[in-house]
């Protein structure tokens, strides 16, 4: 009796000793969890303050007008952003009106059409692109995009388009080759394989049975995948778009290449022009006065404005997909 009691003391404790020890270690995990979401959190306050404190010369110089004011004048001292923020969201603009129709296509044909031997290697090329550094894409679009698209796509868009009533301002001037428009279709095809592989991705998740049973009514390939697919992974493709648009957003060495630099806003898309991260990549070791790059990091201030407006945008259009 004394021995069986023993031994049911020790297994009590041996319990009571694992326990503690549950418990120690849950409290360790749960304080470095929290430790990890406070840390990510104060990195993100301090951009923020940080961005403010350096571009506070700017704003209180220039106020809000520092948005809407065109001139860029270093010279002068007479900085404004509207330049670099109308590049911004113009290229990005074009890259998403490019990249999303592609990349959907892209995944729709892995997903529903290609044959299953080379589904795999179309899409591991498809995934290499993420790969490609962006000064590559803006090498590239430099020295091979620009020269076609100077001396065939946009004479013939200047010829064509340019001569319609409405539409003929957004391809007036001149075929420089860099602008807009190539900017614009450099970073579709650097989103082209972001906004791909996550399409491809969610277009897998949806249920065999629901595929076949469309199939099984009568159905053709588009009407699966306008009726079936798109609507049950419609949340998604919303991340996946605005995963591509926060790139196209924040490129910088690619769109500096093709984009031309100039601070001057043009209603026509094959003009030269800038944005904001080719303006700070460019003029950044230049700025010698402190309102010069005041205005630089002002411009940056306003970049993460934009990306988080967009952020915003994205989970607002999440929550009502899925609401709904």
């Amino acid at each position: 009796m004394a021995a069986t009691t023993e031994m049911l003391d020790r297994a009590r404790g041996a319990r009571a000793g694992s326990a503690r020890r549950s418990l120690i270690e849950d409290r360790v995990f749960y304080f470095m969890t929290l430790i990890s979401a406070v840390l990510v959190v104060a990195l993100l306050v301090g951009v923020i303050v940080s961005l403010i404190i350096g571009s506070w010369p700017a704003l209180s110089t220039f106020g809000l007008s520092f948005v809407w004011t065109e001139r860029w004048s270093p010279v002068k001292e007479i900085f404004g952003a509207l330049a670099p923020i109308y590049g911004t969201i113009v290229t990005s603009l074009i890259a998403m009106i490019i990249g999303i129709p592609v990349s959907f296509g892209i995944a729709i044909f892995l997903t529903e059409i290609c044959p299953q031997p080379l589904r795999r290697p179309i899409g591991v090329a498809i995934e290499l692109l993420a790969g490609i550094p962006s000064i590559i894409y803006g090498l590239w679009g430099f020295f091979v995009l620009a020269p076609f698209l100077q001396s065939t796509v946009q004479p013939f868009l200047i010829g064509t388009l340019g001569n319609l009533p409405v539409i003929g301002v957004l391809f007036g001037g001149a075929p420089y080759g860099i602008g807009l428009f190539t900017a614009g279709i450099v970073l579709a095809i650097m989103v082209l394989p972001f906004i791909t592989s996550i399409t491809r991705d969610v277009f897998q998740t949806v249920p065999v049975l629901l595929r076949e049973s469309a199939y099984g009514m009568g159905m053709t390939t588009w009407e699966v995948v306008r009726h079936i697919v798109i609507p049950y992974t419609r949340v998604g493709l919303v991340g996946g778009i605005m995963l591509g648009l926060g790139r196209a957003l924040g490129e910088t060495m690619a769109v500096t290449f093709v984009i031309g630099n100039s601070h001057n806003i043009s209603a026509s898309l094959i003009a030269p022009a800038t944005t904001i991260s080719s303006t700070i990549a460019n003029e950044f070791t230049e700025a010698t006065g402190d309102l010069y790059t005041s205005s630089l990091i002002a411009l940056g201030l306003i970049l993460f404005v934009i990306t988080f407006a967009v952020l915003a945008l994205a989970k607002l259009m999440l929550g009502r997909t899925e609401i709904a």
